[in-house]
C-alpha cells in the first residue's frame, strides 16, 4: 500500500492509502476525495480530476502522454505540475506522494 496526501485547495489535508495497480483518481473517489469529480470515470475523457503534483514527486509519476495533454487544455488554471489523476497509476515508490486539488475543476 502507498500513502496518498491529497490538499484541497483551502488546505484540508486528506492521507488515504492507495493500492498499486490502481490509479490516484480511483483511489481520490473511492476515499470520497472533494474536489475529484472524475466525471468520465477515468476514461481521460474530461479533465475534472485534475491534480498539481508536488516535486520532488513529478519524476516519480512521469510525464503526461499526448493524450492527457490534450485534455489538460480543458482544465482549469493549469500549471506545469498539472496531471490527471486518472493517468497516474500507483506503485509502491509513491508511498508519500502529495498532489494538491485545484479550486475547481472546470
Amino acid at each position: 500500500m502507498a500513502k496518498i496526501t491529497f490538499i484541497e485547495h483551502n488546505g484540508t489535508e486528506h492521507t488515504v492509502e492507495a493500492e498499486p495497480g490502481m490509479t490516484v483518481m480511483e483511489t481520490a473517489v473511492r476515499n470520497s476525495i472533494p474536489g475529484i469529480a472524475a466525471e468520465c470515470g477515468g476514461a481521460c475523457a474530461c479533465a475534472t480530476c485534475h491534480v498539481y503534483v508536488q516535486e520532488p514527486w513529478r519524476e516519480v509519476v512521469g510525464t503526461p502522454e499526448p493524450m492527457e495533454e490534450d485534455m489538460l487544455d480543458f482544465a482549469f488554471d493549469v500549471r506545469d505540475e498539472s496531471r490527471l489523476s486518472c493517468q497516474i497509476q500507483v506503485t509502491e515508490e509513491m508511498d508519500g506522494l502529495v498532489v494538491r486539488v485545484p479550486e475547481k475543476q472546470f
